[in-house]
């Protein structure tokens, strides 16, 4: 096959021709963490991190345990800002750069400290770990026995990629604006959906009423504020007889219903004529829950589609149905401790007709208020979808920055998400 002009072929793939080779012991001072052993350590206690301390890119330091360190292991194991922290076993490879969160801490035998002891920057090659992980490349450098391991004699013998420090530092810059982006909508969702949460419950239970309603709120058991009616089962359901993919009407699955996606607009399987006769056809806009496996997972049905026996359908309801939707999404959590317990929890539908709520006496303010929730949830909705095709153009700009396919020396991050499209 012919080379890509200016790429040369190497044992990691190509790579450009002005970049190096090299095994990491060149680049890197290594160490193995301290043993935890708590009958032979001795010394003072002192906070460490370990294998899950470490996260792609983050360490957790919020609830850290610690162990005895005797004076040797105080100066051997003491992390310093800038140390490169790599998973020895689990997701091998796994790292992130230590950033002096604390005044004092060490690591546990589960991790590899990496210093640099050459020209490298150790963002550069925390991201080359992470597009190797993502490629496979540590499996022909891991022990596999329960687990897999990256021993310290094979580590240091992990070939990496290596440019110019001037372009190491272009490309680790370059990813951590992206991450600083994607670390900015992370922050933005968790409060977004915090606020959401103390919403749900302020506008689902009455304490907070939306201006320009004021008719009292009416005590139902959900049984009066509709017909709760249990799906059924064709059997034996392995049957083939019961299914046809050509027909329009779906057979709803637990599988098919997304937690927070108020719609179900498909399903993997779709009932024969013989299958519908012999399960509970529920109509479009039908409200529908889980009542087995997953307990309490409501959505509305925009499809013609049956129900099985771990699903009931909320017929003839006398609320609106959008606000039937979210005040089922509000009871959700509290099902599961009333259920009955087996091979898996199930609820009866005596349970959920029994069920005490708040509605309100206005059918207007059932939908408004209904109206406000689908608005939050539909911002969420964006801002999750932006926050994945971030993550995606993440993941796109390591492989293309990580490989020389396209070069970064001085670029910002918008030059290289418009040169990255153009590749």
């Amino acid at each position: 096959m012919e080379l890509k002009r200016g790429f040369k072929q190497t044992v990691i793939g190509l790579i450009p021709e002005d970049w190096e080779i090299k095994p990491l012991g060149e680049l890197f001072e290594t160490q193995l963490g301290k043993m935890l052993d708590e009958q032979k350590n001795t010394g003072v206690r002192k906070p460490y991190l370990g294998n899950s301390s470490v996260q792609w890119g983050r360490i957790e330091v919020s609830s850290l345990a610690t162990m005895r360190m005797g004076p040797k292991d105080l100066v051997k194991y003491r992390l310093s800002e800038g140390d490169l922290l790599v998973c020895e076993g689990g997701e091998v490879g796994r790292s992130a750069i230590w950033s002096g969160d604390l005044e004092e801490c060490y690591f546990q035998k589960a991790l590899h400290r990496l210093r640099p002891k050459a020209a490298i920057d150790p963002r550069f090659v925390q991201a080359i770990f992470h597009s190797f992980a993502l490629r496979g490349l540590f499996a022909n450098y891991v022990t596999q026995t329960s687990i897999a391991h990256l021993p310290q004699d094979r580590l240091v013998q992990l070939l990496l990629p290596v440019p110019s420090l001037a372009e190491q530092n272009a490309i680790a810059g370059a990813l951590a604006d992206m991450d600083a982006t994607i670390a900015g909508m992370t922050r933005l969702l968790v409060k977004k959906r915090a606020l959401r949460s103390a919403t749900w419950r302020r506008l689902l239970t009455g304490e907070v009423r939306l201006e320009g309603f004021t008719i009292p709120w009416v005590e139902k058991r959900l049984g009066e504020v509709a017909t709760v009616v249990r799906g059924a089962s064709p059997r034996p359901i392995a049957d083939t007889r019961w299914f046809d993919q050509n027909s329009s009407v779906g057979w709803v699955r637990i599988s098919d219903v997304v937690k927070g996606a108020m719609y179900l607009d498909r399903t993997t399987q779709r009932l024969s004529e013989d299958g519908i006769s012999r399960s509970r056809r529920v109509e479009r806009g039908s409200v529908i829950m889980s009542i087995a496996a997953t307990v309490g997972r409501p959505t509305i049905t925009r499809i013609d589609a049956c129900i099985h026996d771990g699903f009931v359908v909320f017929e003839d309801a006398k609320i609106d149905a959008s606000f039937l939707y979210f005040l089922l999404c509000f009871l959700e959590p509290g099902w599961s401790s009333r259920g009955q317990t087996g091979s898996q929890t199930n609820i009866n539908t005596t349970i959920i007709k029994e069920e005490t709520v708040f509605v309100p006496a206005d059918p207007k303010e059932q939908a408004e208020i209904a109206r406000v929730l689908m608005e939050m949830d539909e911002e969420i909705q964006r801002l999750e979808d932006r926050s994945a095709k971030f993550s995606a153009l993440k993941q796109a700009m390591m492989q293309a920055l990580l490989t020389g396919r396209v070069r970064l020396p001085v670029q910002t991050v918008e030059d290289a998400g418009e040169e990255l499209a153009d590749a």
